[in-house]
């Protein structure tokens, strides 16, 4: 090697397997190797010579055939390859904004959830994370922003609208590092987040006014106030009936049976409203069960409510749509911000209806002593412990209950105006 003298063009010196010194015209020498792969020929260089000895060199060399033996590339530029697309992907992910994949992530999800539960999830996104964050890069998102956006909302006192955003925000990161839309290895910004929110305060019961006389004063205030008809509706529907806001709030035209829409007659007809399973706030693995659907009989108070909206959506799918969008539900805060506007804040909830139903219901079967207790529990869709009595009895005491929703309507609408003249804008009701 050491006499492999410089000549007018560059030559070569074999060794074996592939492995040879290349003679520059200059003088410098330099161990290289030839080899194929997948059809290519391509070259390795090992260093210059005597730098690196002819031993050094063929351990090169043989670690090297042992590479190509495994179909693998010694020359690097698999490796090359693989950072560069790294790179562009890093830098595609400059280009992604947090409210598309946000949207994405929302479209993949809706499958498995119950309707009212997807628009509630996209509503609360679009309210209060997409003009905060909704036009940043996903990767310039990070856990003090984040924090920032949820502040807002806890600043409001949804105190628990803050933590299920979180969980949102959190679930879209997860879903782009995984879709590798985000480099391998991103952290998601919002899971060290929850540690740093408001606790949620000590649950206790719902702020519920009992007594049917001044439980009437929350609808009078909320219908003489300039909300839009369509939340005074709903409001009333809500205290008419004893369900949970959001049962109210997503309910559909195609829920209702046995009313005559064209006409005013109550009965003989028997209104009534059947929630589907998959609407009802029960465990998961109830919520494809049909005898676990719910069904509420309605007053006659209950049907005029009805008859009035209907007037003002009754070609819309659902019966009390959002102001801006007909086909979402009225949003989730739209009764209870009413309330607190009205004065009752800390006072009454839309929840407490339920309370109000029942506190009232029951002392007066305690007081013309019947055993109304387990067929109002029916009417509040409350689950018992024994599952099987719960499958017989979902439809049972029907007359009964409609008996009581009669009773319940009677005495909370004593001396109110009818539902159509809530269509005409605020107005009061008699006392």
């Amino acid at each position: 090697m050491k006499k492999a003298a410089p000549r007018d063009k560059a030559y070569k010196m074999a060794d074996s397997g592939g492995l040879f010194l290349f003679v520059a015209p200059t003088g410098l020498k330099s161990w290289r190797m030839k080899f194929r792969l997948h059809g290519k020929e391509k070259l390795l260089t090992f260093g210059p010579y005597p730098e690196v000895k002819l031993a050094e060199a063929r351990d090169r060399r043989d670690a090297a055939r042992r590479q190509i033996r495994e179909h693998d590339d010694p020359s690097g530029a698999r490796k090359r390859a693989q950072e560069a697309k790294e790179a562009e992907k890093a830098e595609q992910a400059k280009l992604i904004t947090f409210e598309p994949a946000a949207r994405t992530w929302h479209d993949l999800q809706r499958g498995r959830w119950a309707p009212v539960h997807a628009d509630d999830v996209i509503t609360s996104l679009e309210r209060d994370v997409f003009p905060a964050i909704g036009a940043k890069p996903l990767v310039s998102i990070d856990a003090p922003l984040v924090l920032k956006t949820l502040r807002v909302v806890e600043d409001r006192g949804a105190i628990e609208t803050a933590k299920r955003l979180r969980q949102r925000i959190s679930a879209v990161f997860c879903y782009a590092i995984s879709e590798g839309i985000l480099p391998a290895g991103s952290a998601d910004p919002a899971a060290v987040v929850g540690k740093a929110l408001k606790p949620l305060p000590k649950k206790g019961k719902q702020p519920a006014i009992t007594d049917p006389a001044e439980a009437q004063k929350v609808l009078i205030a909320a219908e003489a106030s300039g909300a839009s008809p369509i939340t005074k509706l709903a409001s009333r529907f809500l205290a008419l009936t004893q369900s949970r806001p959001g049962m109210v709030r997503g309910v559909a035209w195609d829920e209702f049976t046995g009313i005559d829409w064209d006409g005013d007659a109550y009965g003989p007809f028997l209104p009534l409203w059947t929630i589907p399973a998959e609407r009802m706030k029960l465990v998961l693995d109830l919520k494809d069960e049909e005898s676990f659907k719910h069904m509420v009989p309605l007053s006659w108070q209950a049907v005029d409510v009805l008859r009035a909206v209907r007037r003002l959506t009754g070609r819309n799918r659902l019966v009390f749509p959002g102001q801006r969008h007909s086909h979402k539900p009225l949003s989730e805060n739209a009764i209870g911000y009413l309330y607190n506007r009205v004065g009752f804040h800390g006072r009454h909830v839309p929840h407490g209806w339920r309370s109000s139903f029942s506190t009232t219901m029951n002392a007066l079967a305690k007081r013309l002593r019947r055993d109304d207790s387990d067929v109002i529990e029916l009417m509040l869709a409350h689950v018992p412990e024994n599952k099987v009595k719960a499958a017989y009895d979902r439809a049972g005491h029907m007359e009964r209950r409609r008996e009581l929703a009669q009773e319940w309507s009677d005495l909370l609408m004593k001396g109110m105006v009818g539902a159509n003249d809530l269509l005409e804008g605020p107005r009061r009701n008699a006392t």
